[in-house]
């Protein structure tokens, strides 16, 4: 059945080239929409109608249809080519255009505002925690973040004492107008599993590193980063902690 409807799509050579011009029409409305979600899926369906193209002009080759296998090839080619030029051209204006998101940002001076803690780097570019803080006596739930290898990069560990089977992530916020920041990754990206049967404060460490992308480096700004946690037994997720740093945003 799958090979009566494959051999039927490609066997009619119009249907692969309208496919791909319709996934091309769908990516270009995705971006207007600003939709994380529906980019990926637009861009999934972009990349499966060029995908259709290579197999339509493998079939056409197949059949010996000279024109129609160099048509396609044609077409397949210069969306590779034109996809490349503009992912290299929107990739040197995002790097000489500065981003300006933080720079009027002023950083409240009535509230508790910590500073991220800087990693220890070796010559391999081997990062270390200094061990003021991998040796200190944790008595109590607290979290603590590290400025990774560039700014904008982030590390952090959080203790905790008893505590269900589940995960816990990150949401951060710019505080003096509450903005969420880097929401579409950053709670993937800084997510850890985590479990404490007993009632002694357990260390939990994130094995990577996560971005921020808001603002620019030398643009410093306040952020609230609050730690959430997601049992695995499905109940409702709760917020367990939060804490104020002074941050920069990536340089992409």
């Amino acid at each position: 059945m799958i090979e009566k409807y494959f051999l039927a799509f490609f066997n009619n050579w119009l249907k692969p080239i309208i496919f791909w011009i319709v996934s091309i029409v769908l990516l270009i409305v995705a971006n207007s929409f600003n939709n994380p979600t529906l980019e990926k899926v637009c861009f999934t369906i972009f990349c499966l109608g060029l995908i259709g193209l290579l197999i339509s002009a493998f079939y056409q080759l197949s059949k010996k249809k000279w024109l129609k296998t160099i048509l396609t090839l044609v077409l397949f080619g210069s969306t590779i080519v034109i996809g490349l030029i503009i992912f290299l051209t929107l990739f040197f204006i995002n790097q000489e255009t500065p981003d300006t998101w933080a720079k009027n940002l002023k950083i409240p001076k009535n509230i508790q505002i910590d500073n991220p803690v800087d990693m220890e780097f070796g010559n391999n570019f081997d990062s270390k925690k200094p061990d003021s803080i991998t040796n200190r006596i944790v008595e109590h739930t607290e979290f603590q973040l590290y400025n990774s290898f560039q700014p904008g990069i982030y590390e952090y560990e959080f203790w905790i004492g008893k505590i269900e089977r589940g995960t816990i992530y990150l949401k951060a916020f710019e505080i003096t107008q509450n903005i969420s920041l880097s929401d579409d990754k950053l709670p993937k990206n800084s997510s850890i599993k985590i479990y404490n049967p007993t009632d002694s404060i357990k260390k939990f460490s994130l094995a990577d590193d996560f971005k921020i992308y808001e603002g620019d480096w030398g643009q410093p700004y306040a952020a609230r980063f609050e730690v959430w946690f997601k049992p695995d037994n499905g109940k409702k997720e709760r917020k367990l902690f939060f804490k104020n740093y002074k941050i920069e945003g990536w340089m992409r």
